[in-house]
């Protein structure tokens, strides 16, 4: 088993309302009038009140290439993965003391919106003073599935490793993925939807010396599954083209949380030998309204079951793989009693599902 002892999470600096980011695509999206008339109520449902972005509006009002956005996304994702490695080791909500990152023994680095090589946690390393002999992980494409596969391969390798302690660290700069000239309805979704962020997670094997410095009761993680939906690619990802990142998105995926998810999930809990009505909350990635909607009819909880989820995304929209551990982070602020469970899920590019128990210990 493994122990998730703090998370910490770091948004963008430019923060803007729905209403105004509406707004700007009225104002350049690629469509006729009577077209966007049509399209602009995914706006006003998509129960997101604002959102961060790295850049600033009018940014988005001008061309760029593949070189600039990939710029951009190594100078601030850097920036807000240091800020959100620091609060983690730091956070007093809960640790008793300040964790040195030469106490970190292997960083799983996640995103999907940008390209480094070497990968941005070289970088952090150097700016952490992390041992040299920390094992790195990165990992590309995973998309909005990222955070939760990052804890169980975090916690796959845990395992193995009992004494040692593990940072995941997310980044995506969705917002710089927005093509000015790109008229498909996936771009417009795109533009009503994502936002840019970072999180960090730390996660603790069951005899690692960290496990001292928790202040109340923490996740404990025992189960993993990942399913993947064969021949599936189409459903979400990036197209590349010269000017950067095309978001694909189908309007099928509501309908495959229903079919796909669904069975997923039931298998997980009746392998676990877990019932729904144990779970008093979810840390579910949430991916958009109807994807919430979805959810609930799949497992007939009520509304309050994805409260921390809803909040997430009325207060910051989907930042893809991050998004999760924002929702990981107010779960563990709630302070759970012992004995509390809980599933983490997230669905990403793939199309796969990726599912973690939690359980307060």
């Amino acid at each position: 088993m493994s122990y998730i002892l703090s998370t910490s999470t770091q948004t963008a600096e430019n923060c803007y309302t729905q209403t105004e980011i509406q707004n700007l695509v009225d104002k350049v999206f690629p469509l006729k009038a009577h077209e966007k008339k049509r399209l602009m109520p995914i706006f006003e449902h998509a129960n997101i009140k604002e959102r961060q972005f790295s850049s600033c509006l009018s940014w988005y009002e001008q061309t760029h290439s593949l070189k600039e956005r990939n710029d951009l996304y190594q100078t601030s994702a850097v920036d807000y993965c240091e800020q959100a490695i620091g609060k983690c080791l730091g956070n007093s909500a809960f640790l008793s003391n300040s964790i040195p990152a030469q106490s970190i023994d292997h960083i799983i680095f996640i995103s999907s919106t940008g390209i480094a090589t070497p990968t941005l946690d070289t970088y952090l390393i150097d700016k952490l003073g992390c041992k040299d002999t920390v094992k790195r992980t990165p990992i590309f494409g995973l998309g909005c599935a990222g955070g939760t596969s990052g804890i169980a391969k975090a916690h796959e390798y845990l395992k193995g490793a009992p004494e040692s302690n593990v940072l995941i660290v997310c980044v995506e700069l969705c917002s710089l993925t927005f093509q000015l000239d790109d008229s498909s309805v996936s771009n417009f979704v795109g533009t009503a939807l994502f936002g840019d962020g970072a999180s960090a997670v730390l996660m603790a094997g069951e005899t690692s010396s960290l496990l001292k410095h928790r202040t109340s009761a923490v996740p404990k993680v025992e189960h993993i599954s990942t399913k993947t939906k064969p021949h599936s690619q189409s459903v979400m990802g990036w197209r590349v083209v010269d000017t950067g990142f095309e978001v694909v998105f189908n309007k099928s995926i509501p309908n495959l949380v229903r079919r796909f998810w669904s069975s997923h999930i039931q298998d997980f809990l009746s392998s676990n030998g877990w019932t729904v009505e144990e779970l008093p909350f979810l840390v579910a990635h949430p991916g958009g309204k109807k994807v919430l909607e979805a959810y609930e009819e799949v497992l007939n909880v009520p509304e309050s079951a994805l409260t921390f989820s809803r909040n997430i995304l009325r207060d910051h929209g989907n930042m893809s793989s991050p998004t999760v551990h924002f929702v990981l982070d107010q779960a563990m602020r709630s302070k759970p009693k012992r004995k509390t469970r809980s599933i983490m899920a997230s669905l990403g590019p793939g199309f796969t599902s990726e599912l973690v128990s939690l359980e307060w210990s």
